[in-house]
């Protein structure tokens, strides 16, 4: 029967799909499938297209069989295959959701899944959108009066996406919290909250009064679900309604309000005391009286004294004060993270209230400091910094203790955060100033990972603390004085840490002795770069430069000549004075602009701006040095390999590497150079491992199996490098060539005789004397004594003799060389991205049925010249699918294709993933990928 359908199907779609409805036979769910396989297939030819189209549009109005919701699904399928068709099937489904909304006795669930299907279409088109105003807003109501109740849970919450008059919508969610399923109640409640945030315009009082006591009365509901919803309710429809109320009464609506959420903080749920926590950080306007009680349990005497509230003038809901007895500290008490994230979130929200307020919640929170979670811990200094940082607040001694104490935190993020609440705070006293400074110093110390964010911060706390610097420079001057040997203590963090602190005393506060400065300038050469990657927003370092140059007598330090530099002309004061004062004006600024940048505009004239392309090419000047540099160390480290020093080797190795991974590539001419030296690094990486294994005093530890591994891995580089990388030097490529001579003799010199191996060998050769011969290079004596070695043993290709000695004896003959760079290397790779779909959205398809797989490539260097192949891999099996070389277009240097690759064994699972690009290296007849 199967066999059948398939071959009317190939015999014409039309004529089959016509035959069909004429003959009124119920579909199957096999031939559903069929349809949708030509659905979601790009070949499918427009006029087949046209045809399901019709046809589905008229089964859908079709009674006479019970598949009209895989009709509706079909057709959501062929609009998003197809989105020029949304139209006719938005107005055939329109016709359809219409006549069931209609019909009472029709199915619940195909009028739900139509009107689905409308919001769908709709989304993806204006036009669309606006045609949903014809539906009759009483008869998309209804559905909520059906029976079924997953379709009212699904129109509650949708409903704010069709047009429906604000008195009926409201009517109806009202009546949906007294449904008898919890979900629904939910649902009906989450309207409402999504209704009041819609900016939805409500004249009438009694209707924001009425949503907002019927949210009340559900914080006591037996569901958390419905607890929690009703939380949201009574914070969005409470602001509303204290807004619609006179300026002299919102206040004490305000406090009820605030006082009405309070109630619930010690809910059974946790997920309703977040949502009220949350909450009580959205009210705008609380007295001072009944903040401070949220921050303590016991009853104050100003809260007994106060009358009940309540929102309105029903005494029914009237609330008493003392229900935000300690509702902060319950918050933060609780057991649960989430639950204290949540109280730290409004105590930042609700600090601008009150100042005093703002004071004793920072004394609670860092009580916080000692939580178990790292989160929380986040959490709670941040939310101090915010409090500080917008009250100004001066930290008492207590406090400063507990912040103190966070900087020996095993987390980074806590140290930091501790780090930069110090620099940005007012110190009480002096004593407070010697202690943060000691143990800012300590903890540069102990952690010498946050040198960055440590230097800013002593920064900072000698600019706001400028008046408690008597005699820090000093101090720091006898520290990191030289010793008697004439060595400087430069190698510990602590002394870049007191040079900064010495700079900026010098700057903001004190005055000192024109030789300790000129001797601490004189030190703080050796910290240059470092201090100015830490003060990169404060201190530019040009400027830096100069100023250590003309106060610290650094007169090698720039070329800078007298007449033409600022700086010659102003006296030393002067200088002092103009960054102190640009430094001053940055503390009060609300835009922290650089001010060193503006000085040194002020002493170097203005220079003329390098045109982009030129800028471009040396860039790329630099890039290629870079590159050189590292081969020319590469080269070096070939006597370290070959005495067997392979760990010392890899270490520079690996530096080499980081050194380039570092430098920027602004253009494809760079980022091929920097992806070449990258990729000749870990070759020789590979080469390091495996030549100790072959000398005489190697450590034998690696089995064949493991040497057969690096064997293929150096080869798949050597690979790369030959045909990944276009504009190679002659040179370079005789080089590569004989690297992948030398990794055959690495094979045959450890392994019995491999025909493969010989074959490849041979031929390698004998490329190697063409290309020499073409292009009038010269090759190693490796190469020519390789070359002897194997006319000698011709022999011994046809299977009669073979002696690995002979091979290993061409060892010593080969040493590593420079690459003799071009300046225009060009790197072929590929990208490929599947638009719209990722591990959390999946890629549709039938199991056992063909699938296309939407593609975006991205082809760099690749011309219409080479051949391309996408690889689809599934577990032990692969497809090749050709790409056309016409469909590359353009030859540029980026060149981006989308392109819909048919995938034919689709398996019998739920998912698959997609592996490899691939393309064809036809010189040496092999398929290597291209990795994305």
């Amino acid at each position: 029967m199967e066999a059948t359908d398939s071959r009317e199907l190939d015999n014409g779609a039309e004529d089959f799909l016509s035959s069909r409805l004429a003959a009124h036979e119920s579909l199957s769910l096999q031939k559903l499938s069929s349809i949708r396989s030509l659905i979601v297939n790009p070949s499918t030819p427009e006029d087949t297209v046209a045809s399901i189209l019709k046809f589905l549009t008229r089964s859908l109005h079709d009674r006479d069989h019970d598949n009209h919701h895989h009709v509706l699904s079909l057709l959501s399928d062929l609009s998003l295959g197809r989105p020029q068709l949304s139209d006719l099937i938005f107005d055939s489904v329109l016709s359809l959701s219409s006549s069931l909304l209609r019909n009472a006795d029709s199915s619940t669930l195909l009028a739900a899944a139509a009107l689905s299907l409308l919001l769908s279409l709709a989304v993806s088109s204006p036009s669309l959108c606006c045609a949903t105003n014809s539906l009759d807003d009483v008869l998309v109501i209804s559905l909520c009066f059906r029976p079924c109740p997953a379709v009212r849970l699904w129109l509650l919450s949708n409903v704010m996406r069709f047009p429906i008059r604000p008195h009926l919508l409201f009517t109806v969610l009202l009546g949906c919290t007294k449904d008898p399923y919890p979900s629904v109640r939910r649902a009906g409640l989450d309207g409402l909250a999504s209704a009041c945030k819609s900016g939805v315009v409500i004249e009438d009082c009694g209707i924001i009064e009425g949503c907002y006591y019927r949210a009340v009365e559900l914080l006591g509901d037996s569901e958390d679900c419905v607890r929690a919803a009703a939380v949201r309710v009574v914070s969005e429809w409470g602001k509303m309604l204290v807004a619609s109320k006179d300026e002299e009464d919102k206040r004490d609506s305000s406090n009820a309000l605030f006082l009405q959420l309070c109630s619930v903080v010690r809910d059974m749920s946790v997920g309703v005391r977040v949502e009220s926590l949350y909450a009580l950080g959205r009210v705008e306007v609380v007295s001072e009286d009944i903040l401070l009680q949220s921050l303590s349990k016991r009853v104050l005497g100003s809260i007994k004294e106060m009358k009940p509230l309540v929102l309105c003038g029903v005494k029914h809901y009237e609330i008493h004060a003392t229900c935000a007895a300690g509702a902060f500290v319950h918050g933060l008490e609780d057991e649960y993270n989430e639950v204290r994230q949540a109280s730290c979130a409004s105590l930042s929200a609700l600090n601008v209230l009150s100042v005093q307020f703002a004071s004793e919640a920072v004394t609670l929170l860092t009580d916080v400091l000692n939580d178990d979670s790292v989160v929380v811990r986040l959490q709670a200094l941040g939310t101090i910094h915010h409090i500080i940082t917008c009250n100004c607040l001066m930290m008492q001694p207590a406090q400063m203790h507990m912040i103190l104490s966070t900087l020996s935190d095993k987390s980074p993020q806590i140290r930091i955060g501790a780090v930069n609440i110090l620099g940005s705070i007012k110190l009480p006293d002096m004593e407070m100033f010697k202690l943060s400074v000691q143990s800012l110093l300590r903890n540069l110390e102990m952690y010498p990972q946050d040198e960055d964010e440590v230097l800013h911060a002593l920064f900072e706390v000698i600019q706001n603390n400028g008046s408690y610097a008597v005699g820090i420079v000093e101090d720091a001057y006898h520290e990191i004085r030289p010793l008697c040997g004439g060595k400087l203590e430069f190698d510990s963090p602590r002394a870049v840490g007191l040079m900064v602190l010495a700079i900026s005393a010098t700057l903001f506060q004190e005055t000192c002795s024109q030789y300790i400065l000129q001797r601490l300038l004189s030190y703080a050469a050796v910290f240059f770069g470092r201090i100015c990657h830490a003060l990169v927003h404060e201190v530019d370092k040009d400027t830096f430069l100069t100023y250590l140059r003309h106060h610290g007598g650094l007169t090698f330090l720039s070329t800078f000549k007298d007449e033409g530099c600022f700086l010659s002309n102003t006296g030393g004061d002067g200088l002092r004075k103009d960054i102190i004062q640009r430094t001053s004006y940055i503390c009060t600024s609300p835009q922290r602009s650089n001010w060193f940048s503006e000085m040194w505009s002020q002493c170097m004239p203005r220079q003329a701006v390098v045109p982009l392309e030129q800028r471009q090419i040396q860039a790329h000047v630099d890039v290629l040095k870079s590159v050189k540099l590292s081969f020319a160390a590469i080269k070096n480290l070939w006597q370290l390999i070959n005495s067997g020093c392979t760990s010392e080797a890899l270490t520079a190795l690996r530096s080499c590497k980081e050194e380039l991974e570092i430098i920027r590539a602004d253009s494809l001419e760079s980022a091929g150079t920097l992806a070449f030296g990258l990729q000749c690094i870990q070759m020789v990486k590979l080469l390091a491992k495996l030549w100790e294994q072959y000398l005489p005093t190697g450590k034998r530890f690696h089995w064949m199996v493991q040497l057969d591994l690096l064997l293929g891995k150096l080869d798949k580089r050597l690979l790369e490098l030959r045909y990944r990388f276009i504009g190679l030097s002659k040179e370079d490529e005789l080089y590569i060539l004989e690297l992948v001579l030398l990794s055959c003799v690495l094979r045959l010199s450890r392994f019995l005789v491999c025909c493969k191996t010989l074959k490849k060998l041979s031929k390698t050769i004998s490329h190697v004397v063409l290309f020499c011969e073409e292009h009038s290079v010269v090759s190693s004596d490796f190469v020519n004594q390789l070359a002897n070695v194997l006319q000698e043993h011709v022999t011994s290709f046809n299977g009669d003799f073979h002696n690995p000695l002979h091979y290993k004896m061409l060892l010593d003959l080969f040493s590593l060389k420079d690459f003799v760079l071009s300046h225009r290397i060009k790197h072929m790779k590929a990208d490929l991205q599947i638009p719209g779909f990722d591990s959390e959205t999946r890629l549709p398809f039938i199991s056992g049925l063909p699938v296309g797989i939407p593609l975006e490539i991205t082809l760099y260097n690749v011309t219409s010249e080479n051949r391309l192949w996408i690889k689809i891999s599934l577990d032990e099996l692969c497809e090749f699918v050709f790409m056309d070389p016409d469909q590359f277009g353009d030859c540029n240097e980026v060149t981006r294709i989308l392109f819909n690759a048919p995938f034919y064994s689709t398996p019998r699972a739920i998912a698959f993933t997609l592996k490899f690009i691939s393309s064809p290296l036809l010189s040496a007849n092999l398929f290597k990928l291209m990795k994305c």
